[in-house]
């Protein structure tokens, strides 16, 4: 756990996953203004780690933290967007004037 969220742009997506719930990986792109590979690359590494899950949804894959992290990890990662991570405020307002976000069904 702590490797996966040693990286600055790991937890700049944590902090989002954590204010938005789930978010797809173009709105990741968008938001840390970083190309989608390096995105799908940290997403893996975090995947693999348990702290989140995908989700597909036709061409879309939405991520989102695992529902299975014990309660220390979850109140870990929720103190990010919370001054934890310096860059939060700019990228939630990147996605927030991202255009054509996707859509959300139930997941």
């Amino acid at each position: 756990m702590f490797d996966a969220i040693a990286d600055v742009t790991r937890r700049r997506i944590l902090a989002l996953l954590v204010d938005q719930g789930e978010l797809c990986v173009c709105e990741l792109t968008a938001a840390l203004d970083v190309i989608q590979p390096k995105i799908s690359r940290h997403l893996c590494v975090l995947k693999d780690a348990g702290v989140v899950l995908p989700r597909r949804d036709g061409t879309w894959m939405f991520y989102r933290l695992s529902a299975s992290l014990p309660a220390w990890a979850t109140a870990l990662l929720k103190a990010l967007p919370d001054g934890a991570v310096a860059e939060f405020k700019a990228d939630l307002k990147r996605l927030n004037v991202m255009p054509g976000r996707p859509g959300r069904c139930a997941a």
